[in-house]
């Protein structure tokens, strides 16, 4: 699988279940969201604008994916609602690696710059850093409509967070063009 099939295998409406960790807390979570996944072509005005913030060519992004969630969490707790966007920018000596931008998609608001790598397993690697923090994001395919995902958060003082998630499909995906 290329990066860009497994990329357009991630665009649709999916039903989210998530539980988390937190290691400071002691404290484990539950979380139920309804994600969609949108594929936004290089030309995109944000996706070109992220670009050249990064002093990237555009042109030679692969594209980038849009994000919205929309939880309803645990009793008690505030209804999250928002919205992602990444932008991937192939290696151009391998396709299955390269650079990431992610970042909420309000205007004003600078994406992070990281990685990304495609595994022999068909697993997507996503790392992002900045001065305080490491994300580390897992995704891959049990089958086209169930997706899981695993991702790591560590602070300077050590690991904090860990999560796993279970996405089924709810809508097969419309085609990329």
């Amino acid at each position: 699988m290329t990066i860009q099939e497994f990329l357009e295998l991630c665009v649709g409406k999916w039903f989210s279940q998530r539980t988390s960790y937190h290691f400071e807390q002691q404290k484990a979570e539950s979380h139920k969201s309804e994600l969609t996944i949108e594929w936004l072509t290089h030309d995109d005005p944000q996706v070109t604008a992220w670009c050249k913030h990064y002093q990237i060519d555009p042109a030679v992004a692969l594209g980038g994916k849009r994000v919205s969630w929309d939880n309803s969490v645990d009793w008690g707790k505030p209804k999250q609602v928002g919205s992602t966007m990444i932008v991937m920018v192939p290696d151009p000596n391998m396709a299955q690696v390269g650079q990431i931008l992610r970042g909420e998609t309000k205007a004003n608001t600078s994406p992070l710059a990281g990685r990304y790598s495609l595994g022999n397993d068909q697993a997507l690697t996503l790392i992002l850093e900045d001065n305080n923090n490491y994300l580390e994001e897992r995704l891959w395919f049990a089958s086209p409509n169930l997706r899981l995902r695993t991702s790591l958060i560590k602070a300077p003082n050590g690991f904090n967070q860990t999560a796993f998630y279970s996405e089924i499909r709810k809508l097969p995906p419309k085609p990329v063009t």
